[in-house]
């Protein structure tokens, strides 16, 4: 059923909404790897209760896919089915300061921005989004970290909508937080958090988010298309040590390449589809596992 298909299919039930439908949308537009087959349909909801609103209305036998910022994902060629929802910015990448330490961020906002926000409100604690290239729904989804602090150190609480469109409330302890992971239901779409840092002089927060600003620059593939740090750390090793010892720095598969630079980032050189960096990506599994 093609995108424009489906819609008719669900005529009315969908015509109170005030976010952006979208048929046949490109997922190649939205993924920083630059690649992948389209969404049956995209829809970017005006703010929650839009959201609960479309949850709602669109009948639970079709697939809804949930994508953030589109820089930790890769789209296969025959795309995906159903509906894709992605958070708009305008009505959910926002950050506000709600006390001298709290934030209450939502979970389109980029991570750099939430850093940005935390520095020009003199709160500490945030720096090590300046270094991660994604949004905040997918950070509070993985527990994304690095420079030795996590997600999980910052959360008080998350919103969130279940595929029934129904709103929940989760506490820290409630996301069962453990390395790059969380417990929580995998139908949830986030919407925002409540985040808490300290008290910090705004020079001594700019020149931490500096230092980390140079660490990538210096060993990291910024610049290319990318999706960041491709695999987690196995225990007591680092991921790209397991990758260069098995000989995969630089290896390529048609237009896809563990990046010379660090072997543990994935890089589309320019013509990859989402079939050649799936094939590297499984290759290197292999490779290491031999």
């Amino acid at each position: 059923m093609s995108g424009a298909e489906l819609l008719e299919r669900l005529g009315d039930r969908l015509s109170g909404l005030r976010g952006r439908l979208t048929p046949d949308a490109g997922m190649d537009k939205i993924t920083w790897f630059r690649a992948g087959g389209p969404a049956d349909v995209l829809f970017q909801p005006a703010d929650e209760e839009d959201l609960s609103a479309f949850l709602k209305a669109v009948p639970e036998d079709i697939p809804v896919t949930m994508v953030g910022i589109g820089s930790n994902l890769l789209v296969r060629e025959g795309g995906i089915r159903g509906f894709v929802v992605r958070l708009s910015a305008k009505g959910f990448g926002q950050a506000e300061v709600v006390s001298d330490t709290r934030i209450r961020a939502g979970a389109a906002i980029p991570d750099k921005r939430l850093a940005a926000a935390a520095l020009e409100a003199g709160i500490g604690g945030f720096h090590f989004y300046h270094g991660i290239p994604g949004g905040l729904g997918g950070a509070l989804r993985m527990n994304a970290g690095a420079n030795g602090v996590e997600t999980k150190e910052r959360v008080i609480e998350v919103r969130a909508l279940d595929r029934k469109g129904e709103l929940h409330v989760f506490s820290n302890a409630d996301m069962g937080y453990a390395y790059r992971h969380s417990d929580a239901p995998r139908d949830l779409i986030f919407t925002s958090a409540l985040m808490e840092g300290y008290r910090e002089d705004p020079d001594v927060i700019r020149s931490e988010m500096d230092a980390v600003q140079h660490h990538r620059e210096t060993v990291q593939p910024v610049r290319e298309k990318t999706g960041g740090s491709t695999f987690k750390n196995p225990p007591e090793s680092s991921a790209w040590k397991e990758v260069d010892k098995a000989g995969c720095r630089g290896l390529t598969i048609g237009g896809a390449q563990m990046s010379p630079m660090h072997c543990n980032f994935m890089i589309n050189t320019g013509t990859a589809s989402g079939y050649d960096l799936e094939y590297l990506g499984e290759a290197v599994r292999a490779k290491v596992l031999e």
